[in-house]
């Protein structure tokens, strides 16, 4: 079911949160990796810059900082680095960021993952990997949700970018041969993570005695997935293009489904966790409470959110496992190590 590991393989948003761990997973096993990002300020770019010292010194990496949505810039890191697998990861990220900042989104995630595809055109790939977002089930109610359900009923504009970027992979397949995998990420966490998340927030708060936001605590419910499950299985992946479906049905197209050498795989933990719970966790990896102000539910948030991950698992023979505790231990220890 796999075919061989790239050799090259073209990252962006490498000194991101899910980029340095992909980056740092690549490197251990011998691919070389050309790192490209932006290292724009939407969060502390002393965070990325610290993310990138840890991959320069590495054998087989290598970093240009530029705009993806910088075609022709693009277009010449392709050329000098001749990948043979991209992964992209670059994109502006945030749910309620991008209710205040619209524009950005139109041209990260939609300027910039065209450039990405026209390159990988104009250089042709083996595979291209690129991140979307749980978020494009929306307001789907049934769960768990599954890649064989519809995502058409956007409650974000982020969600809707992501959606965007699965329908232009799907016609860069169809008519350039190209082979995309979509992934769609449920809340990933974990050390080095984005502070903009719940869990980095919460942290940082309880550990200076200061009170956190709750939304809709006994409401919220997530599917937290842990990054180095995350990382395993976009390495597994980059190693299996995918083929046209030898079963689809144009009279009755099956969204997991494609004639074009193209998939989406949901990346989740199968296990939500109700948003109380997941506070009590991190309030015990810290040895004291939360001060909580609570308050409703924002504005293109989703009730809950629950992954099927049984497509993963039947590609790649691995879904996500690590529990809540575990991980959100190990994010906290990092946490006090690298804020002292």
């Amino acid at each position: 079911m796999t075919n061989a590991s790239p050799q090259r393989v073209l990252l962006t948003g490498a000194a991101g949160f899910v980029g340095f761990h992909v980056t740092e997973a690549l490197l251990a096993q011998g691919t070389a990796v050309l790192g490209i990002d932006s290292l724009n300020a939407y969060y502390d770019p002393a965070l990325k810059q610290a993310r990138l010292d840890r991959l320069t010194p590495r054998n087989g990496f290598s970093f240009e900082q530029l705009d993806i949505a910088d075609y022709d810039a693009l277009q010449a890191a392709f050329a000098r680095f001749r990948p043979d697998a991209v992964i992209h990861l670059a994109a502006q990220a945030g749910v309620r960021y991008s209710i205040e900042q619209p524009r950005a989104y139109s041209t990260a995630n939609l300027d910039g993952f065209l450039s990405v595809l026209e390159a990988c055109r104009h250089h042709p790939v083996r595979h291209l990997i690129y991140a979307s977002s749980s978020s494009v089930y929306g307001a789907n109610a049934k769960v768990p949700f599954s890649e064989h359900d519809n995502a058409d009923h956007p409650v974000s504009l982020y969600a809707a970018t992501k959606r965007a970027n699965e329908l232009m992979a799907h016609s860069y397949a169809h008519l350039y041969g190209i082979p995309a995998t979509g992934l769609r990420f449920f809340t990933v966490y974990g050390p080095w993570g984005r502070p903009d998340m719940a869990y980095f927030k919460f942290t940082k708060a309880i550990l200076e005695g200061r009170p956190i936001d709750v939304y809709a605590e006994s409401e919220m419910s997530r599917d937290f997935t842990y990054i180095d499950d995350v990382s395993e299985a976009i390495v597994r992946l980059v190693a299996c293009p995918p083929a046209p479906s030898p079963d689809f049905d144009p009279s009755k197209p099956d969204p997991a489904t494609a004639a074009a050498p193209c998939r989406i795989y949901n990346i989740g933990n199968h296990t939500p966790v109700r948003l109380d719970r997941f506070i009590s966790v991190i309030e015990e990896a810290c040895g004291r409470p939360a001060i909580k102000r609570h308050l409703p539910m924002q504005p293109g948030d989703v009730v809950a959110t629950y992954a099927d991950v049984s497509a993963l698992a039947a590609r790649v023979g691995f879904s996500p496992s690590t529990s809540i505790e575990d991980g959100i231990a190990r994010f906290v220890a990092w946490y006090r190590a690298f804020y002292g």
